[in-house]
């Protein structure tokens, strides 16, 4: 497929995810197989007013791209300066915009899913952003704050009419967050409304919704979040389903070998004690649904070092064998 003037090669994208879509993690998805990788979302004023904890979230390597950063916020100046900021560093591929962030904090601030509620708002920044940037540009929406979808259709059309190069849904309302189940029938009904681009998000669990998804909605890719954060494999097991009918499932071997990688990664980027509190949870994400995994958990809580973290899995992956 094609945004803009950029070629895909797969049809799997990874969902921005707030203290997940970190560099390392980025960084393992894509040898993992995924087409293309999202930022956690950044803040439009952090990076004008040069934050620099905001700044730290654009850190990027080449092995990543395509890249995709994901901004928020509801000052149309801002946004389009910050645009322009991420454009001129090179880290991105492409930039987005997050109209579906139901986060309280997000919310107050006007930015995220309230977006939803301001079409004329909408139109303003996504004018600006367009002006200011020539990379190819996307948004993120959720159905809005009603299950009708009519204010996703309605920023749909303001944001195609503005430029903007293709749309990710998450078919969900603002006060649903990940509960109850995702409209696909809305992914649908975009799509036939639209002549860019629709990438459809919610509820892939499996190589097989992703399959139903793309049949049932025409969708042209699909966007995974939590279901690649204990299956990083399942990009590119889309992928390869879509292609041949069939996909590989990962071996106990290739499960552990890519926890140790993780392993590594985060030391070396967060520095050893932060990494270990974050893999406390993050190494159980891997071994859910395997024997012994909830023991193994209880072990992960008390991570003091790299190498107690290794031995961990070492000697779990031996229970296994």
């Amino acid at each position: 497929m094609e945004i803009r003037n950029l070629k895909i090669s797969g049809k799997t994208f990874l969902s921005p995810l707030a203290g997940v879509t970190n560099l390392p993690f980025r960084l393992l998805v894509k040898e993992c197989g995924c087409a293309v990788v999202c930022s956690e979302m950044v803040s439009a004023k952090g990076i004008f007013y040069n934050s620099e904890k905001t700044l730290a979230l654009l850190a990027s390597k080449k092995e990543e791209q395509p890249l995709s950063v994901q901004l928020f916020g509801s000052d149309p100046d801002a946004m389009a300066k910050g645009a322009k900021i991420i454009q001129d560093m090179n880290v991105a591929s492409i930039i987005d915009i997050n109209f579906g962030c139901s986060v309280k904090k997000i919310v107050k601030q006007g930015a995220g899913i309230a977006l939803m509620r301001e079409p004329k708002l909408s139109k303003i920044i996504l004018t600006a952003v367009r002006k200011a940037i020539d990379l190819p540009l996307t948004i993120k929406i959720r159905s809005g704050w009603n299950p009708s979808g009519q204010q996703a259709f309605e920023i749909a059309r303001i944001a195609q009419d503005a430029g903007v190069d293709a749309i990710a849904i998450h078919p969900r309302i603002a006060t649903q967050g990940f509960k109850g189940q995702a409209n696909w029938h809305l992914i649908k009904d975009l799509k036939q409304q639209l002549t860019i681009p629709v990438i459809g998000n919610g509820d892939i669990n499996s190589v097989e919704d992703a399959q139903n998804m793309i049949a049932l909605t025409r969708c042209d890719a699909v966007m995974v979040g939590r279901a690649a954060m204990k299956n990083p494999f399942i990009l590119s097991q889309i992928d390869d389903f879509l292609e041949t009918g069939s996909y590989q499932t990962p071996s106990h071997y290739e499960i552990f070998r890519t926890m140790e990688k993780l392993t590594q990664m985060y030391v070396a980027y967060f520095g050893e004690k932060p990494a270990c509190q974050m893999l406390r949870s993050r190494l159980s994400w891997f071994v859910k649904g395997l024997p012994g995994c909830s023991a193994f958990r209880n072990k992960l809580s008390c991570i003091q070092s790299k190498n107690h973290a290794l031995d961990l899995i070492n000697e779990f992956e031996a229970t296994l064998a």
